[in-house]
């Protein structure tokens, strides 16, 4: 296994491998009211891939989280990045009647995703055949990790029924969840409580599925008036097996992870990217049977004094 540069993260990483990437891929979605549009990226060579669903942040697209993305499939993953409905890019309507549901039509694009893997595929050159998918992981940041967090056991209100159903999906073995929501109820901000109503009142107490949750010390968000610990709520709140890394001096966009030139980064850093990158993949690797070397050196490295960042696992 050839191994890149470890000296800024303690990481150690395979090589990179060119990538194929093809976009947009679509698959109907009748229930959805339009079809759903996905991007597949892939190593170009090897095989036994493992598959990582990707759900954007609230208003993003298929086009979004390059530096994830990219770096995940140059380094042997099959990465999956449907656009959810509340994509700037569909212009729904503010008034449009499935905004109130739109946490759950991510949940159902997840499944249209997992149900079509043989369309997706083959649709792909040179990928059939290549995926393992005995292997499926979920990541998601922001909207996007409460999306990744509900196919692992979360459970979300309904603010329509008000019933918190089990929607989690066998399929789907472990998860990544970045700059997470927490708890709801007086949690959080009056905008939050009367507008975002998939906050109000999330259990995190089914959501036992293994996970990495990342969060950043200065994640101060608007939806909540905790601080910057809400984000952790789904390592702190969940049971099971899981991972809290958090960023030192990050804020919501972990120093750049959404895309590689985009105006929403507030506290850009790629040595912080570079963290989350190595981080993320090391655990993927780890929680999906692939490899635990990089994970256990990642946890090693990220257990003392080291100035991006601590580990901390249960």
């Amino acid at each position: 296994m050839a191994i890149t540069d470890t000296a800024s993260t303690g990481i150690p990483v395979t090589a990179a491998t060119p990538v194929i990437s093809v976009k947009p891929l679509v698959l109907p979605a009748p229930d959805r009211g339009q079809d759903l549009r996905v991007r597949i990226s892939a190593p170009a060579t090897g095989r036994d891939l493992p598959i990582v669903l990707l759900a954007h942040g609230f208003g993003s697209s298929l086009e979004g989280y390059g530096p994830l993305a990219d770096y995940w499939a140059a380094h042997g993953f099959v990465v999956i990045q449907p656009t959810h409905l509340d994509s700037r890019t569909l212009g729904l309507a503010a008034d449009d009647p499935r905004r109130p549901r739109m946490w759950r039509y991510r949940v159902e694009d997840m499944r249209c995703v997992l149900d079509h893997l043989d369309t997706l595929e083959a649709a792909v050159p040179g990928l059939a055949g290549r995926p393992d998918r005995s292997r499926v992981a979920v990541a998601g940041h922001s909207f996007g990790g409460q999306t990744a967090g509900v196919l692992l056991g979360l459970r979300v209100h309904d603010p329509e029924t008000g019933v918190a159903e089990d929607l989690s999906d066998t399929r789907v073995r472990a998860g990544v969840l970045l700059a997470t929501a927490g708890r709801g109820g007086r949690d959080l901000t009056p905008f939050a409580a009367e507008n975002l109503p998939w906050l109000r009142n999330p259990d995190f107490a089914h959501m036992t599925a293994p996970a990495l949750v990342v969060a950043g010390d200065r994640d101060d968000s608007a939806l909540t008036v905790r601080g910057a610990d809400w984000t952790a709520d789904p390592y702190v709140l969940s049971p099971g097996e899981k991972s809290l890394l958090t960023l030192f001096g990050a804020e919501h966009f972990l120093g750049g992870i959404s895309g590689y030139e985009v105006t929403e980064t507030t506290d850009e850093n790629p040595a912080r990217v570079a963290l989350v990158q190595q981080a993320t993949w090391a655990y993927l690797r780890h929680a999906l049977g692939v490899d635990s070397a990089a994970w256990t050196a990642a946890r090693r490295a990220l257990d003392g004094d080291h100035p991006l960042g601590r580990l901390e696992s249960r």
